[in-house]
């Protein structure tokens, strides 16, 4: 009897702890169920709205339980060393040690094409160019036994005198190379922002003088459909003679690389270089191209001059962009022989903006339009860069200066009211005066002709090329004299 009534009990035990695990089961999937549902639908909308500003800016997840403490040491845990440690990561836009002397080459002569990289057992090594004696500058004796530091008088009295040894240029050390005084060579900058397997160097053109002086950088093509820089840059590099130069000339003929190759005014990230410098390590890719060639480049110098064209369909007189307010930049520009100077501070991320925030004197030097390699120009251009080495006392030529162009402290741009085509009626450098038809703007379909006055009296120093034009265009660029009283 008390055996049929255990087992009984028994049998009711144990379905009752069945049924509540199956009633248990599912609940426990449901909450699972619905975790999962809620962690997609943040994932989607986060891929959806969100940006990668918005992403950089946010504040970190913040967990609403507190973490319960398991008694167990979190083994994911790092040290202070260890974090310090991974902190330090190396910068990848500061310039490398240097390595090895550069080789000297003649600019003059055609370099054969690039040869792909060879594994490091397979290299051999250059020769390293020969030095200068070093006994060669050594003083010689005046004579058997006599010091020439002293000397002596009339009556036989020894006189001290000071003998002071002409300055030496140097070596330049930059871009992990040393190059030797009365040397040319070609250096490679990379900013480090490429595929590493895909990565293409910039080539820099370098002559260290035989004698010491200012270090004189050029740059062109920082907007990568600016072609008459480039040009200009390459004539005015290979025809220096590193023996007969006194200091330094850097020259950079294509900044940027990828939008030249490109026909792009703009970077692969469709920003503009020249609002981004002098950049920085962890900003946009236009910033941490414009600090690497700041960083590696620009500190270098103690002249610069940027060299552009004008924007898309439109050209400029050869002219100077220069902060007039500035001494030591207006003082370079009475370098520049036959170039009109405008009165521009340029804005915080132009590439001489910031050089003159860092004390380099610097210029930006207009000519011409994008797109096209005009000749006129790129005479202007190196004419007037070799007239700036002259009176810098870089070189040495018979030189005639022309003529002093004037400079502009105002200019204008006058744009279109109406849409149409334009057709101008005025050239390049014309001197114009108040009132005058500049152009014309001409609506195809209704046959209306809609003129375009000057405001004021000046002188065109740029113009849009005839084309299609929309209401609001800028079609002309008129500069004005400074006015000096008493004149």
């Amino acid at each position: 009897m008390l055996y049929r009534w255990l087992t009984h009990l028994f049998r009711a035990g144990l379905m009752f702890t069945l049924t509540g695990s199956l009633v248990a089961i599912p609940a426990v999937y449901a909450n699972k169920s619905d975790d999962s549902d809620n962690t997609e639908m943040l994932v989607a909308e986060l891929a959806e709205d969100e940006s990668v500003e918005d992403v950089e800016h946010s504040e970190p997840l913040r967990s609403s339980e507190p973490k319960k403490n398991s008694g167990k040491a979190d083994t994911t845990q790092k040290s202070d060393e260890e974090l310090a440690s991974q902190d330090k990561t190396p910068d990848s836009m500061a310039e490398p040690a240097v390595e090895e002397v550069a080789p000297n080459v003649d600019l003059k002569e055609v370099a054969p094409p690039p040869k792909p990289a060879e594994p490091a057992e397979s290299k051999t090594s250059e020769p390293e160019p020969s030095k200068p004696d070093a006994t060669a500058d050594q003083p010689k004796p005046t004579a058997q036994g006599a010091d020439p530091a002293t000397a002596t008088d009339d009556n036989g009295v020894e006189e001290s005198a000071e003998v002071t040894e002409p300055e030496k240029a140097t070596s330049l050390k930059m871009l992990g190379a040393e190059v030797l005084p009365g040397t040319s060579t070609r250096l490679a900058w990379s900013p480090a922002i490429q595929i590493a397997g895909l990565s293409q160097p910039t080539p820099v053109l370098v002559v260290n003088g035989a004698k010491p002086g200012p270090n004189l950088c050029l740059t062109g093509a920082v907007h990568g459909d600016e072609l008459n820089g480039i040009e200009i840059i390459r004539r005015t590099m290979y025809d220096l003679e590193p023996d007969k130069l006194s200091g330094r000339v850097i020259g950079i003929p294509i900044v940027n690389l990828p939008g030249f190759q490109q026909g792009s005014r703009y970077l692969p990230d469709r920003r503009d270089l020249n609002r981004h410098f002098p950049g920085s390590t962890d900003g946009s890719l236009a910033d941490r191209i414009a600090h690497s060639l700041f960083e590696n480049v620009i500190r270098h110098c103690d002249m610069l001059v940027d060299i552009h064209t004008g924007s898309l369909k439109r050209t400029n007189l050869p002219q100077l962009r220069a902060d007039m307010n500035n001494p030591e930049v207006a003082e370079l520009t009475r370098g520049f022989d036959r170039m009109a100077v405008v009165h521009s501070t340029g804005t915080t991320g132009m590439l001489r903006h910031a050089a003159v925030e860092a004390g380099i004197r610097s210029v930006t030097m207009e000519a011409g339009e994008s797109l096209r390699i005009q000749e006129h120009q790129i005479k202007a251009g190196v004419n007037s860069l070799t007239s700036l080495m002259d009176k810098e006392g870089m070189i040495s030529r018979m030189f005639v200066w022309g003529d002093p162009e004037p400079v502009y402290y105002d200019s204008e741009w006058i744009r279109a009211e109406h849409g149409g085509i334009l057709f101008s009626e005025t050239k390049l450098g014309a001197k114009v005066s108040e009132g005058e038809i500049l152009g014309y703007v001409s609506d195809p379909i209704t046959n209306a002709q809609h003129p375009i006055r000057a405001r004021s009296s000046g002188r065109i120093i740029g113009m849009a090329v005839d084309q299609v034009v929309m209401a609001g265009f800028a079609a002309y660029h008129v500069g004005t004299e400074a006015e000096v009283p008493g004149e």
